[in-house]
């Protein structure tokens, strides 16, 4: 599980975090809502390492982050950031092949091929393995770079609004490669995401923020509510039942 208590973030006078604690269970999405400020991606940036909080602790499987070696801490744990330009002519495989470094640190062997030839499959991608990546649409170029966090093949995966800049269609796809991540392989997935319909359908659980401080966490059928979400976004929800699933209509009619 990942544990975090009392944790704290600043920028200059502005407190972005507010001692936040809470626990995320294993194999499961977690997602993280609320509006632009609340915290959440500067939690996660913590919760991996990326940014260093002021106060605060955070434990993976009842280790300090800050206790584990970079190599063994890649093992266990990846990250997806929001945004992923390279500048490198790389091929698909090329890019997936960099999700194998903590145990190949760059030669690899056989086992890391098997890994690679997964995650392509896992994905969808074999068509486009020796395609570059600067010639993808956008819904492809994520969908590689998920495939590799695959290869990674660590149970935690952190996720900064990987639907961003997607259409409908990749955005569903994502998600189903998410959902089958946990439901097939027994990962543990955490991601901040905008769209709360999709935090409705695909999570198991969610952590709604606001104003630096987490308000509600909980089972997605218990936070999904029209009260709760009217206060994390400040505007009204009309949330229906549509085969065994809750949708959220937000728009002023």
């Amino acid at each position: 599980m990942i544990h975090f208590q009392d944790i704290s973030k600043c920028y200059g006078k502005k407190e972005v975090l507010k001692g936040i604690s809470s626990t995320i269970g294993r194999g499961q999405i977690t997602s993280l809502i609320g509006p632009n400020g609340a915290g959440k991606s500067t939690l996660l940036s913590i919760i991996c390492r990326l940014l260093k909080q002021d106060q605060g602790k955070v434990s993976l499987l009842d280790k300090d982050v800050s206790a584990y070696k970079s190599n063994d801490f890649a093992k266990q744990l990846s990250i997806l950031r929001q945004s992923n330009h390279l500048d490198l002519k790389l091929t698909v495989r090329d890019l997936i092949s960099f999700g194998r470094f903590p145990y190949s640190q760059g030669r690899l062997r056989a086992e890391d091929q098997q890994y690679i030839d997964q995650a392509l499959a896992f994905s969808d991608l074999q068509e486009l393995e020796n395609a570059y990546i600067d010639e993808l649409s956008g819904g492809q170029r994520q969908r590689a770079f998920l495939a590799m966090i695959i290869a990674q093949d660590t149970e935690f995966i952190l996720l900064d609004e990987p639907l961003n800049n997607l259409d409908m269609k990749h955005a569903v796809q994502v998600m189903k490669t998410l959902r089958r991540l946990v439901d097939e392989l027994g990962k543990t997935v955490v991601m901040v995401i905008h769209e709360v319909n999709f935090a409705s359908l695909y999570s198991d659980q969610i952590i709604a923020m606001k104003d630096g401080e987490i308000r509600y966490h909980g089972d997605t059928e218990k936070i999904i509510d029209a009260d709760k979400l009217k206060e994390i976004f400040e505007i009204d929800f009309d949330i229906v039942q549509r085969g065994g699933y809750k949708i959220c209509n937000y728009f002023k009619l």
